[in-house]
């Protein structure tokens, strides 16, 4: 895995570097954006979820340097307040739980895109992302008792994260309408989680071994242009 993500970084690295045999451009951009996340954590062992729904939205600065043959290449800086979390999928008794995790999230992407500027772009923005917990909160039905479960793991419950730290990588794509009011991009991503939030030593004496966050997001952006 360690090998995978340094080659994903070098990639990411690479792309502003060799595009600068190209025309160079100066624009930078910033907005904001909102959207909504679908989430479930990778537990190990396997608590059976349901996708769990909650909104993100924040602020995006980007720089595009170049135009390397047809590609615009730049990268994208943000800053996201974003919730997630889970929602355990009990069906043993009437019993219901969820969990919401709220993060402060920093995504460092490369930006490519292709197409006409002038009438609409296609582009993809992949990258690390890093983030930290700012809060979170459990929520379960009025009749609640974590005795009786058909997969014997109750050990989550009332158990707070433990890593607030997270990390990750983050990619995705989507269109760019230019107006004349500035640019709408509405955008899909997929953050894959490398960290758990629940500790797991090698003595195995922790309950998880695993307990990373996996993401999808739709999102809905608008940025303004400083320079052109």
């Amino acid at each position: 895995m360690n090998k995978y993500i340094l080659l994903l970084l070098l990639v990411w690295i690479s792309i502003p570097a060799a595009a600068q045999l190209g025309e160079q451009r100066n624009n930078l951009s910033i907005g904001i954006s909102g959207g909504a996340n679908y989430n479930n954590v990778s537990f190990t062992p396997t608590i059976k979820q349901k996708g769990y729904l909650a909104p993100t939205g924040g602020i995006t600065a980007r720089y595009i340097s170049e135009k390397y043959f047809s590609m615009l290449c730049g990268v994208q800086l943000e800053l996201n307040y974003s919730q997630r979390g889970w929602e355990e999928n009990i069906q043993d008794n009437t019993n219901t739980y969820s969990r919401t995790m709220t993060y402060l999230e920093v995504p460092f992407l490369a930006h490519l895109a292709f197409g006409k500027e002038k009438s609409g772009l296609f582009f993809i923005n992949m990258g690390p992302q890093v983030a930290y917990l700012l809060s979170e909160k459990e929520h379960y039905s009025a009749d609640w008792d974590a005795s009786n479960r058909s997969n014997g793991i109750n050990y989550q419950y009332g158990k707070m994260a433990e890593n607030k730290l997270d990390y990750g990588l983050l990619g995705g794509g989507g269109i760019e309408i230019p107006t004349g009011i500035g640019e709408f991009l509405l955008e899909g991503r997929y953050y894959l989680g490398l960290a758990d939030f629940y500790k797991n030593n090698k003595a195995n004496t922790d309950n998880f071994e695993k307990s990373s966050h996996n993401t999808i997001t739709v999102k809905l952006t608008y940025l303004f242009n400083l320079s052109k």
